[in-house]
């Protein structure tokens, strides 16, 4: 499953879901951005409800950037989410992710996978 949104012609958002046995993979845009954060906070709830997601994880490999309305949004999936009972994980952080998730907090909220995770301490 996957987006694709445009403005003016260009690719602002591409983002691809994964789902298998209760688990949701969202692989994150270039850019997380106030252009993208809306219609993935959207997506991403409306599927959690659907296929009763239990475990979320959001990959970064391809992501670049992420400012403050990107950061909320992963704020209020890991609420929502504890709401349920459920988990939240991040992989594939690159050095600007890392430090967006130190300096946000929000590596307390969400579980970094181990290699990331090694090099965010």
């Amino acid at each position: 499953m996957g987006q694709v949104v445009k403005e003016k012609g260009r690719v602002i958002m591409e983002c691809k879901y994964q789902l298998k046995d209760g688990c949701m993979r969202i692989s994150m845009p270039k850019e997380v951005d106030h252009h993208c954060a809306e219609q993935l906070r959207k997506e991403t709830d409306l599927l959690i409800g659907a296929y009763h997601i239990r475990r979320l994880v959001f990959d970064f490999s391809g992501t670049e950037f992420m400012d403050s309305s990107g950061i909320g949004v992963l704020i209020g999936r890991c609420k929502n989410m504890g709401y349920s009972g459920g988990v939240v994980f991040a992989e594939h952080l690159n050095e600007r992710i890392q430090k967006i998730f130190v300096v946000s907090g929000l590596h307390k909220m969400i579980q970094v996978s181990s290699a990331s995770a090694d090099r965010l301490n």
